[in-house]
């Protein structure tokens, strides 16, 4: 009889991890954010990143976030707690995963089933310098003479059965929406954001980012085009792609917002709610901690993209 209460402690204790998860059950989001780069209202890794974190740890999900400002590298325990790595920077040969040997420090992480998350320029890797890793991590990537970097608006007026989609609805978005990416053909592929690119976005001669034969064929046929991708890799890992991001601004829209939290959460394999991750930036928020660079506003920077000479990166 002496061994009954002991045994209701146990059952009580077993009931109460259940209904209130240890921290350790907790899915650790690690943020890394690029340095200042453009114009004042774009890339703005730093802020932008600082808004995504605020947005997760707000949810009352169980999730953790960590951030890494300014190009800097997380640690080594760091890396290996992630459930999931979200990349904010400059890409091309910038890409902060090119220095020293960090390429192989993620791709430990992403061999144990680490999600993995890139945002806009981030998803620019060199073709032979982090191509093929990128291909396999998440699915998809840009590629230099196949993929291009306009500003336009994207109409999405609807969206696959996934996760990520969980809570959207449709919307319209001016971006310098990449597209005509280069996708993998293993695992499984979901185009998450899709719309049909008008035709001024080949305005722009051939070049590695501008245009080429095979963009232009597609834009003509009015092919959709891909601007956010899920990627469920055969080794179970998880990986996500988002060209969007350029101008700050467009973190303020709801629909944007939750896109990319969503995905957070799903490479991160935690669950995504069925309406999606709610959230709330303010217009105060919004303009909090930019990147110091100069006086011009988001909305100068908007109406005359020629002003970032970076664009075109």
């Amino acid at each position: 009889m002496k061994s009954i209460p002991k045994k209701l402690t146990l059952l009580a204790a077993l009931a109460l991890s259940t209904l209130c998860p240890a921290e350790d059950a907790k899915k650790n989001i690690l943020l890394l954010a690029g340095r200042p780069s453009h114009g004042p209202g774009a890339h703005e890794h730093n802020a932008g990143s600082l808004l995504l974190k605020k947005c997760l740890d707000e949810s009352g999900l169980p999730v953790k976030s960590t951030l890494i400002r300014d190009g800097e590298w997380p640690s080594p325990e760091q890396l290996a707690a992630a459930d999931t790595v979200v990349i904010y920077c400059d890409g091309g040969d910038k890409h902060l995963i090119l220095k020293d040997d960090r390429m192989q420090q993620l791709a430990k992480e992403m061999k144990r089933g680490c999600g993995l998350v890139c945002l806009h320029y981030a998803v620019e890797i060199p073709k032979d310098k982090g191509g093929a890793e990128l291909l396999g991590w998440m699915g998809g990537y840009f590629e230099t003479h196949w993929s291009v970097n306009p500003h336009w608006t994207a109409d999405f007026k609807s969206f696959p059965a996934h996760p990520i989609s969980n809570g959207l609805k449709p919307y319209a978005m001016l971006d310098e929406w990449y597209f005509h990416m280069r996708f993998t053909e293993e695992g499984k592929l979901t185009h998450v954001l899709s719309a049909t690119a008008p035709e001024d976005t080949m305005s722009r001669g051939d070049g590695p980012h501008s245009g080429n034969p095979h963009v232009r064929k597609a834009v003509a046929e009015g092919l959709p085009q891909t601007v956010a991708w899920a990627f469920e890799r055969p080794d179970g890992g998880r990986g996500f792609g988002f060209t969007g991001g350029h101008f700050h601004k467009n973190w303020g829209d709801d629909n944007q917002r939750k896109t990319v939290l969503n995905a957070i959460l799903w490479t991160a394999k935690a669950a995504v709610p069925a309406e999606g991750v709610t959230s709330k930036v303010t217009p105060e928020e919004l303009a909090a901690n930019l990147d110091p660079k100069g006086k011009q506003s988001m909305l100068d920077h908007e109406s005359n993209p020629a002003f970032c000479a970076a664009c075109k990166h």
